[in-house]
């Protein structure tokens, strides 16, 4: 009789026999490491048919023994070959007996090798990646070597949050930040996205039009929490501020000597001041009077105020700074400086030059509001400038630096600005077949003039876009300038002023707009000591040439854009030179 899954003549070879009869065993003796022993009727068999149930029985009972062996089963329920050992090693494993060949020439069962294959899929670690099974017709039906979706840890994709920016002229776009992107980040993205040129000077305005309120986020601020804290109705503004880090560029102008006093000595220097604001350790105390409008009333009250580090204080008798007369105003470690945009309409402010300290909880309400107000603009960014060196410190200069240093970096590899001084300047002529500098200044202007007349009949005979008819063409004068980013067009005086505000009251900054009183004439407004001033520009004729003139004619431009690169680079009859130009860009 056979067994069941070998062949006869396996069973039948003599060799077989011979191995099986001439193992000398007793019958206590194991039949082979982690085996059973085996009845007598296996060794010394006399009987040519073998009992078939017995044998299965105890096929059984050496599978469950064998799973705990280092040889692995493959899916198809055959043994794995071992991995060949590196040169000049000796195996120290005992030889197989005759007895072990007859253990590894048994039957395999198909219901013990299923059971080895689930209990191998249960050790299988779960971090595995989910890869199909390029032969599917070795693996059975009820147990698949893919992993399943929910045996796989969720991805732990970047937070990523949607955050709608406006911009100058009303228009919006939506953009999709990560959690932990800070404002810097995100107007070099919205720079990139506009195609407009980064000069660091692009900021991230949080307003709140229901308050009144409205601030330039600090460069390292996250975005999403600053968020977090605002109401519905406010949002987000993306604008220009060349006044971000003027206290860097120019301390000279901000803090008077009677409203900085220190608690240690100080020389009284620049460098000085500096450093004491930046020390964490220092002490500095700005002071003066100011407007404070009494919680939970209308009444605004000029009083004696101190700002340090642990707070802003107002003194309660006079100008006295002791501790028994200073009354707590607000605290600088969970609130923010604000200005306010219509302070005399909306809060009965005694002048334009409004300030706001409002905590982060604060969203809709103004009962905890602390309205401040200066007399003046100077006075009002030098307060605003104090609270925030007080409260950044360090950090505050970190990020002044950072723009900096990134140019030193990337400057051998980026394109060389162009730099122009008023001694690197002459006049060249190049009419010959070689260049010569003109040296005398009557030359020079007659050359200037005739370049510029020659320039305008070659455009005269171009397709001008804005022409009414081909019979009465407009000019390239006077409307090339329409195309620039500091032409503003028709706005008024207050819109104009606004705009200057909003976007940093430094000198040199500029915008030309139409004139409301002359239709035919164009107004430069201007800044300059923290001072808004407006120069009428008007057109004059000569030799019925159209020019503009900001000087009553005795210096002409054929068009604005001369103009302005003019007084880029000479002062001329203005208080400075235009430096730089109020831009509104649209999402």
């Amino acid at each position: 009789m056979a067994l069941a899954g070998c062949p006869d003549s396996f069973v039948q070879h003599p060799y077989y026999q011979d191995k099986v009869e001439q193992t000398p065993r007793s019958p206590q003796e194991p039949a082979g490491p982690g085996l059973p022993a085996q009845p007598d009727r296996l060794v010394n068999r006399q009987e040519d048919d073998v009992d078939l149930e017995a044998l299965m029985n105890d096929m059984n009972a050496s599978l469950e023994s064998m799973q705990s062996d280092t040889v692995p089963l493959l899916q198809n329920g055959q043994h794995a070959r071992s991995q060949p050992r590196a040169s000049g090693t000796r195996s120290v494993q005992p030889q197989a007996s005759p007895r072990q060949k007859v253990q590894r020439s048994q039957p395999v069962h198909i219901l013990a090798v299923r059971r080895l294959q689930e209990e191998d899929q249960q050790f299988r670690t779960s971090s595995l990646p989910a890869i199909p099974n390029p032969f599917p017709e070795l693996c059975g039906p009820g147990s698949p070597p893919v992993l399943t979706p929910g045996s796989l840890p969720p991805s732990q994709a970047a937070a990523k949050q949607d955050v709608k920016v406006f911009s100058e002229d009303g228009t919006s776009k939506v953009v999709e930040i990560l959690a932990d992107m800070t404002a810097r980040d995100l107007c070099q993205l919205l720079v990139y996205k506009s195609h407009c040129v980064d000069d660091n000077s692009w900021t991230l305005v949080e307003h709140h039009p229901h308050l009144g309120l409205e601030r330039c986020l600090e460069d390292h601020e996250v975005v999403v929490q600053v968020e977090s804290t605002m109401a519905s109705e406010s949002k987000f503004i993306f604008r220009k501020n060349y006044a971000k880090y003027e206290f860097f560029k120019n301390p000279m102008n901000f803090f008077p000597e009677q409203m900085v006093t220190w608690c240690q000595q100080s020389n009284g220097s620049q460098s000085q001041l500096l450093q004491n604001f930046l020390n964490s350790s220092s002490c500095p105390e700005i002071q003066g009077f100011l407007h404070v409008k009494e919680l939970g009333k209308k009444s605004w009250k000029k009083l004696y105020v101190c700002l340090r580090r642990s707070g802003l204080y107002c003194s309660t008798k006079g100008t006295s700074k002791e501790p028994r007369h200073l009354q707590l105003l607000a605290d600088l470690e969970d609130s923010n400086i604000f200005s306010l945009i219509a302070g005399r309409k909306q809060y009965s402010a005694p002048t334009d030059h409004g300030l706001c300290i409002k905590p982060n909880k604060v969203r809709n309400e103004t009962k905890e509001l602390r309205l401040l107000c200066a007399e003046d603009e100077q006075s009002r960014t030098c307060w605003m400038t104090a609270f925030r060196l007080l409260k950044y410190g360090m950090l505050l200069y970190q990020n002044y630096r950072i723009p900096q240093q990134r140019k030193a970096l990337l400057s051998p590899f980026s394109t060389p600005v162009r730099s122009v001084s008023e001694n690197s300047l002459v006049a060249m002529d190049f009419s010959g077949q070689t260049g010569r500098v003109i040296e005398n200044p009557a030359e020079a202007q007659s050359a200037a003039l005739e370049e510029g007349h020659a320039w305008r009949k070659r455009s005269t005979r171009m397709n001008i876009l804005g022409s009414q008819s081909p019979l009465h063409p407009s000019t390239l004068s006077t409307v090339i300038h329409r195309t620039q980013h500091w032409f503003h067009g028709r706005i008024s005086r207050e819109e104009s002023h606004r705009i200057i505000k909003q976007q940093g009251l430094v000198d040199g900054l500029f915008l030309l707009r139409d004139s409301q009183s002359n239709p035919k004439a164009f107004v430069l407004t201007l800044c300059h000591h923290q001072k808004i001033k407006n120069f009428q520009i008007l057109p004059c004729e000569d030799d019925g040439q159209t020019f503009f003139s900001l000087d009553d004619g005795n210096t002409k431009f054929s068009d604005l854009i001369q103009l302005v690169d003019f007084y880029q680079l000479n002062k001329g009859v203005l208080p400075c030179k235009l430096k730089h130009h109020c831009i509104r860009v649209a999402l």
